[in-house]
């Protein structure tokens, strides 16, 4: 550590300055990936949108019976964003119920449900191909056994509480765990 700090100093007095220190260092690996967006040549690293910040990550789907979430899921969005949750939605075909086409998806999403939340486009979130922030869940929590599984994480990236399917996104158990996390 003194000799980095030595280097630095002898740099600067050189009149040289010293490499900046890479961005990532404060980011953990299962977040340091950029990821497509849904139906988008854009994509998001998600260091940048959420490390550090808590997050509401949920597997979606297009064609499923719990679809219509994509409406709750907004709605915390749109309600706890300004406290700092971070929702992030993965289209996931892993259980065959994602559109055709991303574009359709995205329809699905954008325009039938107003979704403003980021969304990644369609891949795996369970088995060995998972994508890196569902890997790191799956090591936490039981990875999705249907879409719509709904994973509540603190800001150093721990899964605080997990939420079936089933369970409505606008359900106090999950609100409950949301403002748990955001009053740290």
């Amino acid at each position: 550590m003194f000799r980095l700090l030595l280097s630095a100093a002898l740099m600067l007095t050189l009149g040289s300055a010293p490499a900046l220190a890479d961005e990532t260092v404060g980011c953990p690996a299962y977040l340091d990936h950029d990821l497509p967006k849904l139906h988008s040549r854009d994509s998001i690293n998600l260091c940048e949108l959420a490390a550090g910040k808590p997050m509401l990550v949920v597997n979606t789907a297009s064609f499923c019976g719990f679809t219509g979430q994509f409406e709750g899921l907004e709605a915390l969005h749109q309600r706890y964003a300004k406290q700092g949750l971070v929702v992030v939605g993965f289209a996931s075909d892993d259980f065959n119920q994602e559109a055709d086409t991303e574009e359709e998806a995205a329809d699905i999403c954008f325009k039938n449900f107003g979704v403003t939340f980021t969304m990644i486009a369609p891949g795996p979130v369970t088995g060995p191909n998972a994508t890196p922030l569902f890997a790191h869940i799956n090591q936490q929590s039981k990875q999705p056994r249907w879409n719509f599984t709904k994973y509540v994480l603190n800001e150093n990236g721990e899964v605080l509480e997990s939420f079936a399917s089933s369970v409505d996104p606008d359900a106090q158990p999950i609100k409950q765990a949301i403002e748990s996390v955001l009053q740290r």
